[in-house]
């Protein structure tokens, strides 16, 4: 019974391990978007729009500086006061002592700052920019392990037919060998069909390398071990077709990431700009300063006795004679504005571009498939006949081999056009924006 239960156990086991082995699209677009780097990258940008608000806004609170100086006057100034006030001669004197020492603590607060505060207004959009940012991170995440993918997945498929190939050209390879042996066929048919088989060998080995190649750039892409065994399921395949609720006249370029960031960078630069010209109006600040002030002929008698003093006060600055270098600063950041806008359309009229070619190639590829598809099909069965005619003597080698030549061509345009069908999907739903929403619907 122990026995029992432990063999069980060892099955189940294996039965899971097995089942983990066979990574689905879904899966490893999910361990790409907690493993890529990309991540890291992004999130720490994230932190640094954070900090950068926080600078910004740093500038409007108080601010507080501890001075403290010790002056050695090597030569002592001199001052000279006219004669007749103390005495018939002008006497020079100095109003100092040979070491001064000073310690004050001042107070500032900014109280109107119109440039100040046009610039805090900044801090929400380029926190917004962040979180788009990661946002166009997870989407080219997405983008990128589907594409692998699906390189995968069509190697696979292109494994399978040329098996089936070579299971074909070994069986009759092994009908020529024999009638060889007894002397009923030449050796140059035999050598014939080990022209293609060998063909067909190195086709393997030429896909099972691009299919190591794609998979390593899976690996990549989704931040997985490139030394660890990665097993993709390829008895899943997504259904040819194209999406229903996709048409042209229901795109809408707003939905795209790019299109959202290209207009947040507009908002960004009309506040630059706006702060620019806010730099022209009155700056009041207020201070407190705290201090106290020492004199002495030796340095330990500077600090024997300090003299304190204190102050309140505000500060009013108005900029007159800097129009000319602020006027250029302001003319350039609404030239770069208007660059902004100017390309945000451009990139509008591209994205509806980019969306009507994506739609155009998918369904183009989607006929494609389906119309090679078929012809595989047909081939097969054209195949089967010839074999069948072949071995009753009915057809000769080289019919044969034709027909088998016909169903290479009709498997090597099949699998062209489903990577072409797999590629023109995801770049469709990358042109609309609805990346996630192909990821969610996996």
């Amino acid at each position: 019974m122990r026995i029992k239960i432990i063999v069980f156990l060892l099955f189940s086991s294996w039965l899971n391990a097995q089942a983990q082995e066979n990574w689905k699209l879904k899966q490893c677009i999910e361990y790409g978007l907690k493993n890529n780097r990309n991540n890291t990258i992004y999130a720490n940008q994230k932190l640094a729009a954070d900090a950068k608000a926080k600078e910004v806004l740093a500038d409007y609170l108080p601010k507080v500086s501890l001075t403290s100086t010790l002056d050695n006057n090597l030569k002592l100034q001199q001052s000279v006061i006219p004669a007749g006030i103390f005495g018939p001669d002008e006497r020079r004197i100095s109003l100092t002592q040979k070491y001064n020492a000073g310690a004050v603590a001042q107070l500032d607060q900014v109280i109107f700052d119109q440039s100040m505060l046009t610039g805090l207004k900044a801090n929400k959009y380029n926190k917004m920019q962040a979180d788009l940012n990661i946002e166009q991170s997870q989407e080219a995440i997405i983008y990128n392990i589907s594409t692998a993918y699906f390189q995968i997945f069509v190697y696979n498929q292109q494994l399978d037919l040329l098996e089936y190939n070579k299971s074909t050209y070994e069986k009759q390879m092994e009908i020529y060998r024999l009638q060889v042996n007894k002397g009923t066929t030449l050796q140059k048919d035999l050598d014939k069909v080990s022209v293609d088989y060998n063909n067909t060998l190195s086709q393997i080995r030429v896909t099972q390398s691009n299919r190591q190649l794609a998979e390593n750039e899976l690996k990549f892409e989704m931040g997985f071990p490139i030394n660890d065994r990665l097993h993709v399921d390829v008895f899943t395949k997504m259904e040819v077709s194209v999406p229903t609720n996709d048409s042209i006249g229901s795109f809408s370029p707003a939905s795209r990431i790019d299109y959202k960031l290209a207009e947040l960078n507009i908002k960004v630069l009309e506040i630059e700009q706006a702060r620019i010209k806010a730099g022209g109006l009155p700056k009041l600040t207020g201070y407190a300063r705290y201090g106290a002030v020492g004199f002495g002929n030796t340095l330990s008698g500077a600090y024997d006795e300090l003299l304190p003093y204190s102050a309140v006060g505000l500060k009013l600055s108005i900029p007159i004679l800097d129009f000319y270098k602020r006027g250029a600063q302001s003319k350039q950041a609404k030239l770069n504005r208007m660059n902004a806008e100017e390309n945000l359309k451009l990139s509008e009229g591209r994205f509806k571009v980019d969306y009507e070619n994506a739609h155009t190639k998918l369904v183009q590829a989607q006929a494609n498939v389906e119309n090679d598809q078929r012809n595989v099909t047909l081939a097969e069965s054209v195949l089967k006949v010839t074999d069948l005619q072949f071995q009753k003597g009915i057809t000769n080698l080289t019919d044969w081999l034709n027909t088998q030549n016909s169903l290479k061509e009709a498997q090597s345009s099949y699998l062209n056009s489903l990577y072409s069908y797999y590629q023109a999907r995801i770049d469709l739903e990358k042109a609309t924006g609805t990346l996630k929403t192909f990821y969610n619907s996996l």
